[in-house]
């Protein structure tokens, strides 16, 4: 057996064992983990039952099981959303909210259970590698895919790039001299448009915009800040490449403010090579390209 993969299962042996998953029941709840992970996600205030399954990553027919047994315990209520009464949410109830303060003093004390009989420098070991592995599974949730431009989620993330620019360049960003992308320059053939998504929500986008002879620019390149530090930004355009390469791109450009310092590490590392402009864009004081052979 590969030797990382034997690493994963052992993590997961102990880690189950350690945690309580292998019991009847969690933290002594009267019901198994998955059914207290629903309750704990249901939160303080009301919940799309569409937006929880996608949280947890659940079949819609087993969450609705485990809402279902919280419900007949009168720990939530579900209700037609104020909204949109085509959405079904679900709210703790006041005993509902007692069992997840509960559950939450029980789970504090299992994870001072769990460091306890460890050194100090051993808890800041553990604590730190949790905080890896963390990261590191969470970047492995998040999926990229094709989106129409003119989407929602596409237009609420390239609306958040704007704004995070507009922000952070020196003199803001100006629409009306910058250079614009139609919908149709951001989906084929002109161009193409990533979306990422974590649980179910729109945390990175980048663009691919063709611009023949086996020339095309990577732009529009944003990762929300919940999903930083996870190496999204790097797979976004790597992904980018792919899907250039695979248009018969040879030649990928790209151009970035002087505030972008991140933006300007990243393309450096990713083999891209500071060139002369290749535009007129007012907002650019970087330019880069990089050959993709």
């Amino acid at each position: 057996m590969d030797v990382a993969v034997e690493q994963v299962r052992s993590f997961n042996r102990v880690v189950t064992r350690r945690i309580g998953v292998l019991e009847d029941e969690y933290l002594a709840s009267g019901r198994p983990l998955g059914a207290s992970r629903t309750l704990w996600e249901i939160g303080a205030g009301d919940t799309d039952l569409r937006a929880l399954r996608a949280r947890l990553d659940l079949d819609s027919g087993y969450l609705s099981r485990l809402v279902a047994g919280l419900e007949r315990e009168g720990l939530v209520e579900r209700a037609p959303d104020a909204a949109d009464r085509r959405v079904r949410a679900v709210r703790l109830t006041g005993a509902g909210r007692a069992e997840r303060a509960r559950l939450d003093a029980a789970s504090d004390e299992l994870a001072a259970a769990l460091l306890a009989p460890l050194s100090e420098r051993q808890r800041e070991r553990l604590v730190d590698a949790m905080a890896t592995v963390e990261r590191l599974l969470t970047a492995g949730l998040v999926e990229v895919a094709p989106e129409d431009p003119a989407s929602a989620a596409a237009q609420r993330c390239l609306a958040a790039y704007f704004t995070e620019i507009d922000e952070r360049f020196e003199q803001g960003w100006d629409q009306s001299v910058g250079i614009f992308l139609e919908p149709a320059d951001m989906a084929p053939p002109r161009g193409l448009l990533l979306l990422a998504r974590l649980d179910g929500e729109a945390v990175g986008c980048g663009v691919l915009w063709h611009h023949g002879a086996g020339v095309a620019d990577a732009k529009r390149m944003w990762v929300a800040p919940r999903a930083r530090g996870i190496g999204l930004g790097r797979r976004l355009l790597a992904e980018l490449e792919a899907h250039a390469r695979a248009a018969g791109v040879r030649t990928l450009r790209l151009e970035t403010n002087r505030a972008l310092t991140e933006a300007i590490s990243l393309y450096r590392a990713a083999g891209y090579d500071e060139v002369a402009p290749f535009n007129d864009e007012p907002h650019a004081h970087h330019w880069f390209a990089k050959n993709l052979g």
